[in-house]
């Protein structure tokens, strides 16, 4: 007990939030060596990190994988994956969070598959699978199947879960996207919230939970938030969350033990506004954020996960992760945080705001109810996202937003930190080579017969409308991959291609700059003879969609004409588009750390079509030396988080194409 504590100090202090953070990369063991680092340093939770095609259920040797395998999380294609990714590790003692999605029911089978190897009892299981496909839908990008088989496979894993693995909450609705795609603090309590109804209302209308059980099943639910730098409005809207969700489940589903009722979260706060320019004044951000979920008590996560300092740069190193893991350490252990009730009860400011976020919210939630509801409001919400990121760039444009060392306070002492090779850590390419090989060793090794029997009842489930997860852990055992689990409700259930929200978002407000690029964009339509072409497209399986979808709303917004398709696009066919569009220019938007295979193949492809006076442009988190490389294959121009000016963007492509004219 600390010296002078008296009346409500005396009490212990509460339990601190689990430590996690969000990791694994290049390869299952690679992974494993490093979550045995991280607990040893004091994390006390794992977060998984997915490769997007585990992510997106497809195998390391698949087409739509080249360049993609271990760059933004583990490549988990069979159960000897995810064994050498637990190795060690035991299930029955670990709360384990898996960031997926519309794989989420597969990567869940793999995990019981492996403990019940491990004899791990399954009633002792504790974590989370994301499993909110909504989201996906409106930010993200890692969907797969339509909403409604979506649906179906998110409540067959709650209702597994429910009588399997009572202690794992088995769908974890998730705003952190919503908001790093544009979502205000309403829109992001709207979106989740309605979200979390229509995964209720599925599980309850499908009669596979009792009604005197389903409070238990609502129990389990929990949210994945995201804390921007707007402390106060932060906090508040944790607490406006946390009395939502207890309104909502008392009285649409009428749960009274309020134990079932409380809004359980984990967070990792804002990687949207961690900056390139001057990257050590991410530090404070990160903490600043942290704080808006920790310092509440009614309202604080149950999980913490913080993004690195460099993020904006490209993948952070080992050191950079203990540093994040470090914050919270110090924040938990070595302040009086955990000693004290809520200091905001009381507050009339704090009870002000919480009261007007609640209002607008159900506001939001009544407009999506009465469409009838999340999944009927896909196309509303992705084009009210658009608009909201549109805003909160054009700010950051004027100035109207401060950020520091990005828009103002600009001139800097050259940092110590990003110096020199190894300031971020970049994945072997010959990772994904040494991953398809041990693939195919995986394929020759099982049993055949076995795996055929496994799929034919896998697919009968899907098709029958059996739940899916007992015959997908049966999968898992016998050797099946998840491209082949992926490929099998693929058949069954068809795929999926969700709104981009471009076209319909609203036109920009006219200012002087966007006026004189409108001027300069006809000037050169005119020498063209037709309106200037620029295609837009996201090669690979990079679902994070927010800056291509800026870039072809101000393009449009200029007077271009914008060709976009989405996400997930094959070198290819961006290729053929731009030979069928007859595109004066090419901007391909890659975040996932694939851009040098990726844009390779698109330059070798575009000369074989004789497209060599197309210029083409490349957004993305690139470090310095990959955009030279991307220069030597052709590139024109590289973009990156520090070029914030959009209008500016165009001005170059304009004068990219121009040149290229006059060239020709």
């Amino acid at each position: 007990m600390r010296e002078g504590k008296s009346g409500a100090e005396n009490r212990a202090p509460d339990r601190p939030w689990i430590f996690r953070t969000y990791a694994g990369h290049s390869t299952a063991a690679k992974s494993n060596e490093l979550y045995r680092k991280n607990l040893a340093k004091g994390q006390t939770g794992l977060s998984i990190a997915f490769d997007l095609p585990t992510q997106t259920g497809y195998d390391s040797d698949h087409e739509l994988a080249k360049g993609e395998v271990g760059k933004v999380g583990v490549p988990v294609s069979h159960l000897g994956d995810m064994r050498a990714l637990l190795d060690g590790i035991p299930l029955d003692q670990m709360n384990t969070s898996m960031t997926i999605n519309a794989t989420a029911a597969w990567l869940l089978s793999l995990y019981v598959a492996f403990a019940d190897e491990q004899g791990a009892s399954r009633d002792k299981l504790t974590g989370t699978i994301q499993n909110d496909i909504i989201k996906e839908y409106l930010s993200r990008g890692t969907y797969v199947f339509p909403p409604e088989p979506s649906l179906r496979l998110i409540k067959d894993t709650i209702v597994f879960s429910y009588r399997e693995v009572p202690k794992w909450n088995p769908t974890n609705v998730c705003s952190y996207h919503l908001q790093e795609a544009g979502a205000t603090p309403v829109q992001e309590l709207a979106y989740a919230l309605a979200t979390a109804i229509a995964v209720l209302d599925t599980v309850k209308a499908s009669g596979e939970v009792p009604l005197d059980q389903f409070s238990t099943v609502v129990g389990r639910v929990s949210f994945f938030v995201n804390a921007g730098l707007r402390f106060i409005t932060e906090i508040c809207k944790m607490r406006a969350f946390n009395e939502l969700w207890d309104e909502i489940t008392r009285d649409r589903y009428g749960v009274t033990n309020p134990k079932d009722r409380l809004f359980r979260y984990g967070v990792q706060v804002n990687s949207l506004g961690l900056t390139e320019p001057q990257p050590e004044n991410n530090v404070y951000r990160i903490l600043i954020e942290m704080l808006a979920v920790t310092l509440s008590k009614r309202a604080r996560a149950r999980a913490v996960q913080l993004p690195a300092w460099n993020e904006a740069l490209g993948l952070p190193r080992p050191w950079d992760q203990q540093w994040s893991l470090r914050m919270q350490q110090i924040v938990a252990y070595e302040t009086d945080l955990l000693e004290y009730g809520d200091i905001f009860d009381g507050s009339t400011e704090i009870a002000r705001k919480v009261e007007e976020l609640k209002e607008q919210a159900k506001a939001e939630l009544s407009t999506i109810e009465a469409m009838g509801g999340a999944v009927a409001a896909i196309d509303y919400m992705k084009r009210r996202l658009v608009e909201s990121n549109t805003a909160r760039l054009s700010a950051i444009e004027s100035g109207e937003q401060i950020v520091v060392g990005v828009n103002k306070w600009t001139e800097t002492e050259p940092s110590p930190l990003t110096a020199g090779e190894g300031a971020i850590m970049v994945v072997d390419p010959a990772v994904e080579a040494e991953q398809v090989e041990r693939l195919k060793a995986w394929r020759a090794a099982r049993d055949a017969k076995a795996v055929k029997a496994a799929i034919a009842d896998l697919e009968a489930a899907a098709k029958e409308g059996r739940n899916i997860m007992e015959p997908s852990i049966a999968a898992a055992r016998a050797g099946v991959t998840t491209g082949e689990w992926g490929a099998t409700l693929r058949r069954v259930f068809g795929e999926y291609r969700a709104p981009t929200g471009v076209a319909q978002s609203a036109v920009a407000r006219d200012s002087v700059a966007l006026e004189n690029v409108r001027g300069s964009v006809d000037e050169l339509s005119a020498k063209l003879g037709r309106r200037l072409k620029f295609l837009v497209g996201k090669p690979g399986l990079d679902g994070h969609s927010n800056g291509a979808e800026q870039i072809a709303v101000r393009a449009r917004d200029v007077g271009m004409e914008v060709v976009y398709e989405g996400i997930r696009l094959t070198p290819a066919q961006i290729v053929r588009a731009a030979v069928d569009e007859s595109a004066h220019v090419i901007g391909l938007s890659i975040l996932s750390g694939s851009h040098v295979p990726l844009v390779q193949e698109v330059m070798e492809r575009m000369r074989k079509e004789g497209l060599s006076d197309v210029p083409v442009v490349v957004g993305g988190i690139i470090p310095p030396e990959d955009e030279r490389t991307l220069k030597a294959f052709g590139v024109a121009a590289v973009y990156t988080p520090k070029n914030f000016q959009l209008n500016d963007i165009m001005s170059d492509i304009v004068r990219l194409v121009g040149s290229q004219a006059m060239a020709a």
